[in-house]
């Protein structure tokens, strides 16, 4: 199966900029979406229309396909409390995961105060030229639920309530 529109896609990825590997998921799991569902990066998704499992690509993407330009002074005062990863004593430069009305953001602590940190709003990536060197593991049709969900559930269903 190739592909397209509400296609469930499992696929591994290592993201690198100039070169560089940034992450990468082949450690762990795969990442998985739906595809036309705005659940992906437009660049890579575009990328990904067509192919099927065991496709191996490479697609380099500009700020406007992936994470947007940078945006100066984007910076918001955070409660600490707010802040969610692996730490309890934040630093300027770590990156943390604020949850708001629009969702999941990644954000960079700039300045930590007593109660509350100011963080960059930008994406880590934005602004750069990034390159994904994309492994597709599955491609299937996405079920009824999980169209209605907007996401891929892995095996045994979908792991939260609703």
């Amino acid at each position: 199966m190739q592909i397209s529109k509400d296609a469930a896609v499992e696929f591994h990825y290592t993201l690198s900029e100039a070169g560089e590997q940034i992450e990468s998921s082949k450690d762990g799991e795969p990442l998985s979406y739906i595809h036309g569902t705005e659940g992906m990066l437009p660049g890579l998704e575009k990328a990904l229309e067509g192919k099927a499992a065991g496709d191996n690509f490479s697609v380099t993407l500009e700020p406007s396909e992936s994470y947007g330009e940078r945006v100066d002074n984007l910076i918001q005062r955070i409660p600490l409390k707010h802040l969610q990863g692996n730490t309890k004593v934040w630093k300027p430069g770590m990156t943390a995961i604020v949850h708001s009305n629009q969702g999941r953001h990644q954000v960079t602590i700039v300045k930590v105060g007593r109660f509350n940190a100011d963080c960059d709003l930008n994406h880590p990536f934005a602004g750069k030229t990034l390159t994904f060197d994309v492994e597709v593991i599955n491609v299937r049709q996405a079920t009824a639920e999980e169209l209605s969900h907007g996401h891929v559930h892995g095996e045994g269903g979908c792991g939260h309530s609703h």
